[in-house]
């Protein structure tokens, strides 16, 4: 009950008053032409291509029936079963999967008739609404895929549990707080939306807590070395001698590098520096306007291969271990290739972390990609120089609606509660930009087109062919990986030339890559016949429980355990200086969007 009115008015007043400060917020930037009305917007791709499905259940009477009997059918259920629960007769148990959704957890989902009903009625349509889809004919197969995750979309942003009206929980805290928690929601939606300027960067954890350099990213190391696309970092030695050849990681440029030096207890750079690698990393530069030409050939030899001639002269070793993680990962095999094809010998050995070399499986993120939105999208890219990094937030969002955007409008919006400080989703917000000429050949020939797999892909004027590759490669996948799927990245393995190492870890693209053997998180699956589907390797393959860390630094120290005493960043070969550019973790890391 309602115990002081007045209060709930005002409150609601306030809030309000909070909301139309976001209004204005968001209509600001477009009225003073900051963001264009022709920028992508993936709405529009969405009512494109569910109209597609709405034309085909329409186009004849008799199948518009079908769809209309089919729901109607279903809603009777769900009424009948409501009856039954209202005058205290026994219904039957709900469906598992409704029981484990997180949306559904408090109990007035089940015990109250109101509730009940509108979660009944909620799943009953979207289970509609996504067979309509999966039973529409005439759809080509990229567009049954787009339909479907659009389906999915719509379907996650309508729940009853998004509202406050039709939220139990929230409806219970309005009551009780006399609507303060709308107030402080819609101050936080204000704020949000001045802070991604016009757009909403939904908080997910509370930034302040957090400080690159300070409780995170915090490995001991020098900048060794900078170009127009990177910084080189080289960090301290943690033991008296470490492995001879060094250790070059190259993160994706999508994100930033210190998702693997997150805090201490997380670091997996910090534990291959006390597992006596001396390790250097790739910082990506944050690209604006000045970066719009640099491609592929660009990120190459100004990243990759300006980084081995970076470490060559730190240690005058010229072979080196490589890591690649996710597009990091795609690139560096390009790069092997090309290597292979001109001579060129300096990587030893290669490691991909969650990296897709084969995009045929590549998931719902093709859901991104094709000439339309291409066209788009290019054309934006050509104005700005650049993708700005909130646009592809939103896509890694998307994909696990469920879990990254709606359980926060909720909590922060509805409940007014600030997010939990959270060190891996402070570093999700902390997106980058993308290059225009990177960007657009990295969507073109990998997702659009599958030239790396066909090898097709253009690098330094010619093709390159990944059967090139013929020195020894650890292979990474995470089973629950929505960005480079399982299945996409065991594929991809066949294209090698050389000795291949494949090994499955538990949870996804994050995660299930970030697990210190400390944690005893989790655990991974490995198997020695590639030849089988990647269904059948995971049936036969033997799980080991834990981090796949002490796996692949076996792995790593098998092909060359030879030993030399450890080096320090500034210190050549023969006991000669050379001059740091700065401390670790660099310049280039701390420009944020």
């Amino acid at each position: 009950m309602v115990k002081d009115p007045q209060a709930l008015a005002m409150n609601f007043a306030r809030a309000m008053e909070n909301l139309g400060k976001a209004a204005s917020e968001w209509l600001g930037p477009r009225e003073r032409g900051e963001i264009s009305k022709d920028d992508p917007n993936p709405v529009t791709d969405l009512v494109r291509t569910l109209s597609q499905v709405t034309e085909y259940w329409i186009s004849e009477p008799q199948r518009t029936l079908e769809a209309q009997t089919l729901l109607f059918s279903s809603y009777m259920g769900v009424f009948t079963r409501t009856l039954d629960q209202f005058s205290g007769r026994a219904v039957q148990p709900e469906p598992l999967s409704q029981k484990k959704d997180k949306r559904f957890q408090d109990e007035d989902w089940s015990n109250n008739p109101f509730f009940s009903f509108l979660k009944q009625v909620y799943f009953v349509t979207a289970t509609w609404a996504e067979k309509l889809v999966a039973e529409a004919d005439g759809l080509d197969e990229h567009t049954r895929h787009k339909a479907a995750f659009y389906v999915r979309q719509v379907t996650s942003a309508l729940s009853p549990s998004n509202f406050a009206l039709t939220n139990p929980e929230v409806y219970r805290q309005t009551v009780a707080s006399n609507g303060a928690n709308l107030v402080a929601g819609m101050r936080m939606f204000a704020e949000d939306i001045a802070a991604g300027r016009g757009d909403l960067r939904l908080r997910q954890t509370e930034s302040a807590r957090f400080t690159i350099g300070g409780n995170l990213a915090t490995t001991p190391g020098k900048v060794i070395a900078r170009s127009d696309v990177c910084e080189v970092l080289q960090y301290e030695p943690a033991t008296e001698t470490v492995l001879k050849r060094p250790l070059m990681i190259v993160p994706p440029w999508i994100n930033k590098y210190y998702i693997l030096d997150l805090t201490r207890e997380k670091s997996f750079i910090r534990w291959c520096v006390e597992q006596g690698h001396t390790v250097f990393v790739v910082s990506w530069v944050n690209p604006d306007q000045r970066h719009a030409s640099k491609d592929w050939d660009a990120y190459r030899t100004e990243g990759i291969d300006f980084a081995l001639a970076a470490i060559e002269k730190a240690t005058g070793e010229r072979e080196v271990n490589a890591v690649g993680y996710c597009v990091g990962g795609t690139l560096l095999a390009a790069t092997l290739a090309y290597h292979a094809k001109t001579g060129n010998d300096r990587i030893a050995s290669a490691t991909f972390l969650a990296a897709q070399v084969d995009f045929t499986y590549a998931g719902d993120l093709k859901v991104f990609v094709d000439e339309t939105q291409l066209a788009a999208l290019e054309g934006h890219m050509a104005a700005t120089g650049y993708l700005d990094g909130s646009k592809m937030a939103i896509a890694f969002n998307m994909l696990r609606a469920s879990e990254l955007i709606w359980p926060y409008v909720v909590n922060n919006y509805l409940k007014g509660q600030e997010p939990l400080p959270f060190d891996l989703l402070y570093w999700n917000s902390d997106s980058t930009r993308m290059a225009a000429a990177n960007h657009r050949f990295y969507l073109r020939n990998c997702y659009l087109a599958n030239n790396l797999a066909k090898g097709l892909l253009p690098l330094g004027g010619a093709p390159v062919n990944l059967k090139d590759i013929t020195i020894p490669v650890y292979n990474l996948a995470t089973r629950d990986d929505h960005i480079a799927p399982a299945k996409s990245v065991f594929t991809g393995q066949s294209l090698f030339g050389g000795p291949m190492e494949f090994v499955l870890s538990g949870s996804g693209h994050i995660a299930g890559v970030v697990n210190p053997p400390a944690r005893g998180k989790y655990q991974y699956w490995t198997g020695q016949d590639l030849n089988k589907t990647y269904e059948d390797w995971f049936t036969d393959a033997e799980e080991t429980p834990g981090s796949w860390w002490p796996h692949w630094q076996a792995w790593i120290s098998a092909k060359d355990d030879t030993h030399v005493p450890a080096r320090k960043p500034g210190q050549k070969p023969g006991g000669r200086k050379m001059k740091p550019l700065g401390d670790a973790p660099g310049t280039y890391v701390l420009e944020r969007t």
